[in-house]
């Protein structure tokens, strides 16, 4: 980590979303490598002076009330920013189906906002934006609308013209513990005695907050632009932590119910489509996605990365790999801190 903290040492770094799940585990680690400023830009105004009362002696810290979907008043936060960290999403896979120009205003427009500012802004040299595995093959609003904001930062790359200014993105499984996730909502339930899981087979990708947190500080090292880094990472069935939970969070265990699937749900997640595999490069750690964008000055080297080959299988789906069992889950746990 000495490289991203001599990276990082000095410079003015903008987090939207900052008081976030992920976003205020980004500012932590950012004030860890010594900055000169951090702003963080969030719409909560409970989280912010959350964040203020903890934080309240460090005085590298800005606090910006305001909204990705006001281009001004982002454009106000982007001045004499040099790198920016975009966590600011709408993340809510059921209620994107019952109200999707929300889902569109924040993750699209919003991050169109994020990629205006950008480049607009001279000082600014790095974008790092946060995605999810929702953005694959999506058959959600949400989904569909990071999919779209994936593509508007891969594109960044490419209309910047000779203003040297790097995008990149990091695609997230699931985060255990943060605001929204399964974790929060069974310990929830567990005090009611029943645990609820939407269909039996359902799996997903999981991953710590550290682990995010790291992929995001590694992928701003290594990013070329217009790439997506995706990590590694374990798949388990939602039933089997469920079961863990129940032991973990209730004595006697609470009962592990089945209800239905809810709108915009996959019963399995992809964090690489195939097609996405083609092109990909990998890393013992990391799939590195590599922009189908390609214009005539574009060196043929650009897309390389110490360590990284290409990709050497198939899609990475949940479904195509062995689930983490309960012992594995637990150890999962305990390393997420839960």
């Amino acid at each position: 980590m000495s490289d991203i903290a001599s990276f990082i040492r000095g410079k003015k770094i903008l987090v939207t979303g900052g008081t976030g799940s992920i976003g205020r585990v980004i500012v932590d680690q950012l004030l860890s490598y010594d900055p000169a400023v951090v702003r963080i830009f969030s719409r909560d105004a409970i989280k912010q002076i959350e964040v203020q009362n903890a934080l309240a002696e460090d005085r590298r810290l800005r606090y910006i009330l305001g909204d990705i979907r006001d281009q001004d008043r982002l454009g106000f936060a982007f001045e004499d920013v040099g790198i920016v960290f975009h966590a600011a999403a709408f993340k809510y896979v059921p209620q994107g189906e019952y109200n999707p120009f929300e889902a569109v205003q924040t993750n699209v427009i919003g991050t169109q906002h994020v990629v205006s500012a950008a480049l607009n802004t001279p000082s600014v040299s790095h974008v790092v934006m946060i995605s999810t595995d929702k953005a694959v093959a999506p058959t959600s609003t949400m989904g569909a609308s990071k999919l779209l904001a994936e593509r508007l930062m891969t594109a960044a790359h490419y209309i910047r013209g000779k203003k040297g200014k790097v995008f990149t993105t990091v695609r997230f499984g699931n985060v255990l513990g943060t605001v929204g996730s399964v974790l929060p909502l069974f310990r929830e339930q567990a005090r009611g005695g029943a645990l609820t899981v939407t269909h039996p087979d359902m799996t997903r990708f999981f991953m710590t907050i550290p682990d995010a947190v790291e992929l995001v500080f590694e992928s701003l090292m290594m990013a070329r632009g217009g790439d997506i880094f995706v990590l590694k990472m374990p798949a388990l069935k939602i039933a089997d932590l469920a079961e863990v939970c129940a032991q973990r969070f209730t004595s006697p265990p609470a009962r592990v119910v089945y209800g239905a699937i809810r709108p915009g749900e996959k019963i399995h997640e992809a964090l690489l489509t195939e097609d996405e595999a083609r092109t990909a490069l990998e890393t013992e750690r990391h799939f590195i996605i590599i922009p189908q964008i390609a214009t005539a000055d574009v060196a043929a080297d650009q897309y390389t990365y110490t360590g990284a080959l290409p990709r050497t299988s198939e899609a990475y789906l949940t479904k195509a790999l062995v689930p983490l069992r309960h012992d594995d889950i637990e150890m999962l746990l305990d390393r997420a801190g839960l």
